[in-house]
């Protein structure tokens, strides 16, 4: 309804944010006249009403109360409606316009025309409460989903330092042309695609490949907008900028795939335009026959069929579906899984094929020590403890990896350090000169591998980086180093497959790596060797087969998949784009979560079942009840309004029960800390309230 109305009134997704406030402003101004009415009414409590103000009868007091709760805050729904009768359709408004309008207008009438026959102005201002609040906590979970495109466009920097008429010139990023050189010094944000054309750094490219490794940057090497250099400085030539970046692509790529995308049509949406119908059907019915087959007075047939449509009103529909997503969103967010809207609790459940990016996401996605490979007579403790008096200080991933790794044991500080360009270091420790690097290093060192040469071939041939560590002219131990796979990813797999779900792993490794990661974690179906840009496209050719899918991901590289999932899941540690683009955010970082939301989310549409169900009953019966087929017992408006009430309580209080719910798969809260991204808190907390 929400979504409709937005689209109706000619709202676009960049004024969003203002017609949730709006919605906001129009419940609180409802809330605040609708109080004293229900004070003053006869109904309105279990004590005598205090005597209007100023003199005024009762009726008259209650008009001015009721046209201020009821006149502005409504008006969207009238607007509404109207737009959609012209174009030949009927939902959700319409029978609000006819419950809160009606209800309205025929107080109205016996306030100033039919005096003693009665009013419910009360009834009318209660129901448009209950219905603001469910629009408005609806339309929150809808906004800021444009705020991606915003947040990638953010990545690149405002300013770049170009190469003009020999001078180095700081002009806006914007500004910059193709053919133009550059310079990046350590630290700098790359402003824009292109070529390295002198000096080289280690460039940190996973805000948009994803992958945790720098990448080693010399001339003639590409380097990408957006992505970060962490030592060295040098100077590179524009290729690609503007609309042809990188960067801009992706943009492109998240709008078409939002474009895409149609919203989910909720449960209570397609009940209410059935019952939209059949309200408006039995309530012409029962005046035709009071009024011109019976021939029963004006007011009498006018009353009830006001009374049918009062006792129609979609509140069980307008609240408790918005009410079973408030709970479950809640409980949900208090075991670190977000869901930022309502279609994903619903899609959740039917999803078919559930696809995990690898990196950061089944894996943790920074390198860390996976084996050691000691010699003969040399401990683990050894090898790990030489190799750190080598690290101390270095801020390469490597060496950070071997340094968490050794944080336990006491490392003697080295002397004559010295880095070998592209093969390693070596320095001087009190157990002899410690040569650390790769195997070209010990060739040139002359250090033969012996039996570990068999190990190290098998480490190289699984993906991982293998550090030689060789202590006193003899080659000690292999330290293995790859993207540690989550404590539990293989568990979540396993779940997944057991509720009949198809896990794919989509990686940008080779075959062979990937074959051996996905064996590790129980996966059968693999994407290897898949470009960042690539992804959203293999997401679209798993739904062409007719399959729900979901995605999970962490990288903006991951973000136009994200959006093209039927329900994209992001892992909190990730980036701030991945989370704006996703429509569940795994505050935990934790894979086994996504069982959790899945449970979560079948429990809550079993509860929109039963509510709808619950509200198909209860009008099957109150309608004729409404109609007069009892006559002589006849129901007041205002016994239509305590039965509507009593109907949304049974179908909120059965929402509530949501918080009962015991879901597989949710850990307690602060469990297990969100790895790699200590502020990720912080960065969530506008999705948490959107939720």
């Amino acid at each position: 309804m929400p979504a409709e109305m937005a689209h109706e009134m000619g709202h676009s997704g960049t004024d969003l944010a203002a017609m949730v406030r709006d919605m906001r402003n129009r419940f609180w101004i409802c809330l605040t006249f609708t109080i004293p009415i229900f004070v003053f009414a006869p109904m309105g409590g279990f004590f005598t009403p205090p005597a209007p103000p100023f003199g005024l009868e009762l009726n008259l007091w209650l008009f001015f109360l009721a046209s201020a709760a009821i006149l502005y805050p409504s008006w969207p729904f009238f607007v509404s409606a109207w737009r959609a009768l012209k174009k030949g359709t009927l939902g959700m408004a319409a029978l609000i316009v006819l419950s809160v309008g009606t209800g309205y207008l025929f107080s109205v009438g016996t306030t100033f025309f039919f005096k003693g026959e009665g009013q419910f102005f009360e009834a009318a201002a209660v129901l448009l409460v209950f219905i603001l609040l469910g629009h408005w906590l609806e339309m929150r979970a809808r906004a800021g989903a444009s705020s991606a495109i915003k947040a990638l466009m953010n990545l690149t920097p405002a300013m770049a330092m170009v190469i003009r008429n020999g001078a180095e010139v700081e002009v806006p990023t914007a500004e910059v042309l193709a053919g133009e050189i550059l310079v990046i010094r350590p630290g700098n944000k790359i402003p824009v695609d292109g070529i390295v054309e002198s000096g080289g750094s280690l460039v940190d490219e996973s805000m948009l490949t994803g992958e945790s490794m720098p990448v080693q940057k010399d001339p003639g090497a590409t380097v990408i907008g957006a992505t970060i250099n962490k030592s060295g400085s040098f100077r590179y030539k524009a290729t690609k900028v503007g609309a042809d970046s990188a960067l801009a692509q992706i943009v492109k790529l998240v709008q078409e795939a939002q474009n895409s995308k149609a919203p989910a049509q909720l449960l209570a949406d397609r009940a209410a335009q059935w019952l939209v119908i059949a309200a408006i059907a039995i309530g012409l019915l029962t005046f035709g026959v009071w009024f011109w087959w019976i021939g029963e007075p004006l007011l009498f047939a006018t009353t009830l069929t006001i009374t049918v449509f009062v006792i129609a009103c979609p509140d069980a529909l307008g609240l408790a579906t918005p009410m079973a997503v408030m709970v479950s969103t809640g409980l949900g967010a208090a075991n670190g899984i977000l869901f930022k809207n309502a279609s994903a609790l619903e899609d959740a459940t039917k999803l078919q094929v559930i696809v995990f990016d690898k990196t950061g996401t089944l894996t943790i996605g920074q390198p860390e020590v996976v084996e050691i490979i000691t010699a003969e007579g040399v401990t683990e403790d050894v090898v790990l403890a030489a190799a750190a008096a080598v690290e101390q200080g270095s801020e390469h991933p490597l060496a950070q990896a071997i340094l968490r790794k050794a944080e336990n044991l006491t490392v003697a500080a080295p002397t004559g350090f010295q880095s070998v360009q592209g093969m390693g270091a070596h320095a001087e420790t009190a157990g002899g000169t410690v040569f650390l690097g790769n195997r070209a290093l010990m060739d040139q060192q002359k250090l033969a591998l012996g039996a570990l040469e068999a190990e190290a071939t098998r480490l190289q041939g699984d993906g991982r980086t293998v550090v030689h560590v060789a202590q006193a002219a003899r080659v000690i131990g292999l330290i293995a180093i790859a993207d540690a796979i989550r404590p539990t990813s293989k568990a979540a797999v396993a779940k997944l497959r057991e509720r009949g779900i198809e896990v794919v792993m989509l990686t940008g490794d080779n075959l062979g790596t990937a074959k051996r990661i996905a064996a590790d974690l129980g996966i059968e179906s693999i994407l290897a060797d898949v470009l960042p840009a690539q992804k959203a496209e293999k997401v679209k050719e798993l739904q062409a087969t007719g399959k729900k899918v979901g995605m999970v991901g962490d990288g903006v590289n991951d973000a136009p998949a994200l959006t093209q999932a039927d329900v994209g899941f992001a892992i909190g540690a990730g980036t701030d784009v991945a989370m704006e683009s996703a429509d569940v955010v795994l505050m935990k970082s934790d894979p086994y979560d996504i069982v959790g939301a899945i449970e979560l989310s079948r429990a809550t549409v079993r509860k929109m079942h039963q509510n709808l169900w619950w509200a198909v009953g209860y009008n099957v019966i109150a309608f004729p009840l409404a109609a007069g087929v009892l006559f002589p017992f006849v129901l007041s408006p205002e016994v239509a309004a305590l039965s509507m009430s009593g109907s949304t309580l049974i179908v909120a209080a059965n929402a509530l029960l949501l918080k009962r719910t015991k879901l597989e798969g949710i850990h307690k809260p602060g469990k297990q800390a969100v790895a790699g991204k200590p502020e990720v808190a912080a960065n969530l907390q506008p999705v948490q309230e959107a939720a």
